[in-house]
């Protein structure tokens, strides 16, 4: 605990208490468990209506969620909101020793802290954290908010997503969280007056991660979007062929912020969820994937700042360092043990043999994650249109199996047996009749031998990232489609093209040992 002075510090005036609730309502969009607030000012600057909108802003099930001032109580906790927080009002305190008794330290980790009359704990502050000093000016309130360690940064992110916001058509807009992905972009519904709506895209250049293999990180090796120029670039690409990826209405390459296109739809994975027929939807994005693959996609894409984004092929070293997280992740948390040498060689070996079934010299746009999440029914569109394509980052080039293998072996949810293989038969008569209207052709075998192969690199790799997520990211919930994923792999590795990886499996990390990493969680 220390009290480092501030690093970064912005001054707001706010009109009466309207604007300190928005200011309230603006924190909670980037706040999350951990986090600290100190809330400073005199009786009546507004420290209790600023902690009340961010906790209103925090419920999930009403705004109107009652929230009482903790001064006679001391500390109030809120363990049911979006992310828990710890309201404190320390005004009574009368002695350094009765912090202690408030219990702070066991809930820190997991709670937001908004600690009103934040003084009372000077020299017992963390390190990082955010404070606010309100003060009345005129008729409004003035606040003095002060980034502190690792709140410097998100502080300055905070004023930059403010004035691009600002800047744009959506000023004034009402913001609210929106639910992203797994990743680390951030995503806010802006909500105008007259109901226009779009998705800002908070996503600033990530740094790479250490060097794991010739002085290259992994992101770098599985070609992992780093920033949103990649984004926008497939987007903008996918939307000039008439895909529904979602336009881009306003963008700052340099600070990682876009405003675009909200797809008012339901995801696959929600009307699947629910019960819905949803034959209509799956045929029409296998449709989709046929049309791609019948398209020349470029390799580079210029961006309006004249700038090039280059969009990387599907190579040999991505197809085997995703397959690798088997072993980095799954089976250290199947088996117990650290993988040998012999073992990670001859899995090395078998997946660089393979890879020749994979490579192809007709490389199309694979969106990598074409699946049940990330695709959106809107059936007010026509056509193509009516796939919502979202999530198109980490877009690569390469065979068009590997897509189909995405939709049609969804980690998250059941496709039947049947099903797919109707799919499969629908998009091989599909291309095959393409290839015959152009007099090419179309080579039915080679394609569900890749589709064979890449169905099970994608499953290996999942087995992989799953535990990474229950493992790292404290994201158990992944590990409940383990059983669907090895049953996946095992019908892959039945094709005759996949025998020596199906023995290297049966003699390690045969089918029941897979599943039993599921039962003993």
């Amino acid at each position: 605990m220390t009290t480092n002075p501030a690093a970064f510090e912005m001054t707001l005036d706010l009109a009466g208490q309207g604007e300190t609730e928005a200011l309230g309502r603006e924190l909670a969009l980037f706040l999350s468990a951990g986090d600290w607030v100190g809330l400073g000012g005199d009786l009546g600057a507004g420290k209790t209506t600023l902690a009340r909108a961010v906790i209103r802003a925090l419920d999930e099930r009403a705004a109107a969620i009652d929230v009482p001032s903790p001064t006679f109580t001391l500390i109030q906790l809120y363990d049911d909101l979006r992310v828990p927080v710890a309201h404190c009002d320390l005004y009574r305190l009368e002695d350094a020793s009765e912090i202690d008794e408030l219990g702070l330290e066991d809930i820190e980790d997991n709670h937001i802290c908004l600690i009103e009359w934040p003084d009372r704990l000077a020299g017992r502050l963390p390190a990082d954290r955010l404070t606010l000093e309100l003060s009345v000016s005129g008729a409004g309130r003035r606040a003095v908010l002060a980034g502190h360690g690792n709140w410097a940064g998100r502080l300055e992110r905070l004023r930059l997503v403010r004035r691009f916001i600002a800047a744009g058509q959506f000023a004034g807009a009402d913001r609210s969280l929106f639910q992203g992905d797994a990743s680390s972009r951030r995503y806010e519904r802006l909500t105008l007056p007259d109901g226009r709506c779009c998705l800002l895209m908070d996503m600033p250049d990530a740094p790479d991660g250490p060097p794991i293999r010739d002085g290259r990180p992994y992101s770098s090796i599985a070609h992992i979007a780093t920033g949103i120029r990649s984004v926008v670039a497939v987007n903008g690409e996918l939307t000039a062929r008439g895909f529904s990826a979602p336009q881009t209405l306003a963008c700052d390459l340099g600070t990682g912020l876009a405003l675009i296109e909200y797809l008012q739809g339901q995801t696959f994975y929600d009307l699947i969820k629910a019960g819905e027929d949803t034959s209509q939807c799956l045929l029409a994005a296998v449709t989709v994937l046929a049309e791609m693959a019948g398209q020349a996609w470029p390799d580079a894409v210029t961006l309006a700042d004249g700038s090039t984004y280059t969009v990387s092929p599907f190579d040999r070293d991505a197809f085997a360092i995703e397959a690798e997280l088997l072993l980095d992740w799954f089976w250290p948390a199947a088996t117990g043990t650290v993988v040998s040498d012999a073992d990670r060689t001859a899995f090395t070996d078998i997946w660089s043999n393979l890879y020749r079934h994979a490579d192809t010299d007709a490389k199309v746009c694979l969106l990598r994650d074409f699946h049940s999440p990330n695709l959106i029914w809107l059936p007010q569109r026509q056509g193509l249109g009516r796939v919502g394509l979202i999530d198109t980052q980490d877009a690569l080039l390469g065979h068009a199996a590997y897509d189909l293998v995405s939709l049609l072996q969804d980690a998250r949810i059941d496709i039947p047996r049947d099903v797919e293989e109707e799919m499969l038969d629908y998009y091989c008569a599909w291309r095959q009749a393409a290839a015959q209207e152009t007099s090419q052709t179309f080579d039915d075998d080679g394609f569900r031998r890749a589709y064979a192969v890449l169905g099970a690199q994608r499953a290996t790799k999942v087995l992989g990232i799953f535990v990474r997520l229950a493992e790292r990211d404290g994201k158990p919930g992944y590990l409940r489609h383990i059983d669907r994923v090895s049953t996946a792999l095992e019908r892959n590795l039945a094709h005759p093209a996949l025998v020596e990886l199906k023995a290297w499996y049966d003699a390690r990390l045969p089918q029941n040992l897979r599943k039993q990493l599921v039962a003993g969680r």
